[in-house]
């Protein structure tokens, strides 16, 4: 415990935390910090270094009695933090999926977190509410989605923070509905189905939600598909459960799956979900971004037949984390599942019907004004240049596939769709999927050992899928700073670290 006397504040700390005069000065060199940092990000290990732990090791065990200066924290960053980061706005980055970052999105993420502004209900924030509902009406225009996904026909979108919100929101709203008609009682015979390939956000959702384990359903899907659902083995799934006495509830559809981007067949699905009155979502969180293209808008074909579509604009939509986009046909829905209306929150507004409360088309109360970057994006850049980024990024892809396709020792494990490439080592001996269950086994550890080596260089960073027993590798182009310089780059390392793989191996 400190003394009295240490506790007596600093006077070269400003008394004012909001001083705008300092706040200026400080703002100025956070930014050029920052761009520094662009300008180096290819210069960095992509995937951090560091042992676990390694932090604590660095940093003092208690925060500092006095104040410290901007320009030493800062140094700290460099020294501590940096070494610590896995640099997702690296050109060099092909992991997982894009966080593609741009000048608006930040500076929007900026202007939003300067506000500061809590927008829960129209009159918490009126600009925040009503900017959110036109962005949303702009974005569905964009994606030519039906009318009855705009606030004029009916229905209208939300700005959530990920995809894991969007979907748990509309499960949410599908299990109140069928429970409103059932009875509260049969919420252990709802069952939730999506592919082996659903993103395991749809689990952990149906957990939250109330799902009995044993009813979530996850339906497996074969290379004959290309790992997409089909409506058969969909509509087998619910024969068998309604013959159990069970009632079907909600379809999670895939537009780009995490693991290959798998498109399901979403024409097909949404008709047999009619059938038995399941509510579709369709997930689009990464895919999505594309279909603002009209030569890849055909993959959400059948949208209009589902109840809610969502896609991640902090993905591959220039935007910062977290913004993801919500549609729903019936807002009314989300309201009857999500509203609460404490005597603290009534106000004219509210009471008028004329307005949008947000917080009752979501989980928590609080939110955040994201509206504002995205608003800045489409503004700063024009639907033009975003459907070129985003071309651009598939062509990038396509040129990596084609350097693949060209080396014998390699194959594309599935169709590319958008900017992943899916590939492995096939060596020649050992050819595809021919081969028994022990030699995939081998070639699985192959490309295991393949992917750690080239990953452990620095020089790039890919992650894997293991999609139908087979062990691949996942090229993912989408960040802002990445060039065809970097994508030949990255297949040089690959092919350097598969020649010195297979010297040694048995292959």
């Amino acid at each position: 415990m400190g003394s009295l006397a240490a506790d007596i504040a600093n006077p070269a700390c400003p008394l004012n935390p909001l001083d705008p005069e300092e706040f200026r000065r400080q703002g100025y060199l956070v930014i050029d910090f920052l761009a520094d940092y662009y300008r180096d990000v290819a210069t960095y290990p992509v995937r951090s270094e560091v042992d676990p732990g390694y932090l604590r090791k660095l940093l003092p065990d208690s925060a500092p009695n006095q104040p410290e200066p901007i320009e030493t924290i800062l140094k700290d960053v460099s020294a501590t933090i940096v070494p610590g980061l896995t640099h997702w706005q690296s050109p060099n980055y092909f992991a997982y999926f894009p966080s593609s970052g741009s000048t608006a999105g930040f500076l929007g993420e900026m202007l939003s977190t300067g506000f500061n502004v809590v927008g829960f209900n129209w009159m918490s924030s009126p600009a925040a509410t009503e900017l959110e509902s036109i962005v949303m009406d702009w974005l569905a225009e964009m994606l030519r989605l039906p009318k009855e996904y705009f606030f004029s026909g009916g229905g209208g979108g939300v700005l959530q923070g990920t995809t894991c919100e969007a979907i748990l929101c509309t499960l949410t709203a599908a299990r109140d509905g069928a429970l409103r008609k059932l009875g509260r009682g049969r919420i252990g015979d709802l069952v939730v189905y999506g592919s082996d390939q659903t993103h395991c956000a749809l689990k952990k959702a149906a957990q939250i939600a109330g799902i009995h384990p044993d009813n979530f359903r996850a339906i497996k899907t074969t290379r004959a598909d290309a790992f997409g659902l089909s409506a058969a083995a969909f509509r087998a799934a619910m024969d068998a459960d309604t013959a159990a006495g069970l009632v079907p509830l909600y379809l999670c559809a895939t537009v780009g799956t995490t693991s290959s981007t798998a498109v399901d067949k979403l024409d097909e699905l949404c008709v047999a979900a009619a059938e038995r009155g399941v509510w579709v979502h369709v997930d689009a969180a990464y895919a999505g971004s594309s279909c603002i293209c009209p030569e890849f808008r055909p993959y959400i074909d059948g949208v209009e037949n589902a109840n809610s579509f969502s896609f991640n604009a902090h993905k591959w939509f220039f935007t910062a984390l977290d913004c993801c986009c919500l549609w729903v046909k019936e807002p009314g829905a989300l309201v009857k599942a999500l509203s609460t209306n404490p005597e603290y929150l009534r106000n004219k507004a509210t009471e008028s019907k004329q307005v949008v409360d947000y917080k009752d088309w979501q989980i928590a109360l609080s939110r955040r004004f994201r509206a504002l970057k995205l608003w800045m994006v489409l503004r700063s850049y024009g639907v033009a240049n975003l459907r070129n980024f985003l071309r651009g990024h598939v062509g990038l892809a396509k040129i990596f596939e084609g350097l693949v396709r060209m080396d014998g020792r390699f194959e594309v494990a599935v169709p590319r769709h958008f900017s992943m490439v899916c590939f492995r080592l096939a060596p020649p001996q050992l050819p595809g999927l021919r081969v028994g269950e022990e030699e995939e086994e081998e070639i699985n550890e192959v490309n295991r050992r393949l992917l750690e080596e080239v990953n452990a260089s620095g020089k790039l960073y890919m992650t894997h899928a293991v999609i139908g027993g087979v062990y691949v590798i996942r090229f993912a182009v989408g960040a802002t700073l990445t060039e065809e310089r970097h994508v030949r780059s990255a297949w040089k390392v690959i092919q350097e670290h598969a020649d010195e793989l297979l010297k040694i191996s048995e292959f």
